[in-house]
Parts: structure tokens; sequence; C-alpha cells
């Protein structure tokens, strides 16, 4: 226990906060009919660091069942990459589409 130099004779007594995890967020791509598979590939592996094996298994869940969870982060994160990833999108002329839900 401390002492408080203002109030001698009152002590303080140490605190525990609990701070809790930050909420995350589930970042998707969303399959479109015009996105080649391979820029699919290309911004899996750029902006979410994946192996080439695991970008082809991701673009095809994409493919085949209509979206693909890319990745899991705090809000910030997944707020950057969903940014990101429409930008690099538009700037290649490609309607391909980066959401985020929480998880």
């Amino acid at each position: 226990m401390a002492t408080d130099n203002q109030n001698p004779g009152n002590t303080l007594e140490k605190g525990r906060t609990r701070l809790s995890p930050p909420p995350l967020y589930k970042v998707i791509l969303i399959n479109d009919d015009f996105t080649p598979m391979d820029f699919v590939v290309k911004v899996l592996r750029h902006f979410f660091f994946m192996s080439e094996e695991m970008a082809t298994r991701i673009m095809l869940k994409i493919h085949t069942e209509g979206a693909g969870i890319c990745g899991i982060y705090p809000s910030d994160i997944a707020v950057t990459k969903v940014q990101q990833v429409n930008e690099f999108s538009r700037q290649n002329q490609h309607p391909l589409m980066c959401v985020m839900e929480k998880e």
C-alpha cells in the first residue's frame, strides 16, 4: 500500500482494472462474376500475407460459396484492410468487394 503525501494517514489501495479484449471483426471478400481468380489470389497474398496454397483455397471458397473470410482483426485493422483491398480493386478496375462484420 502507498501513503498519500497530501493527506497523511490515508492509504491508497492498488486497484486492478480488468481490460476486456477489443471486439474482433471478420474481413470478408465477396464473390462477383467479373474479377479474375488470379487477382483474388493476388489480393489474399498481398494484403493478408497468405501462402499461394492458402490463398488459392480461400479464393475457391469465395468462388463456390459467394464469400470467404480473409482474417479476423480488431476494428482499426479490419477497417484498414477493407479500405486497402477496395481501393486496390478499383485501381485495377475490378469490382471485387471487401467488407467487415462483427464476429
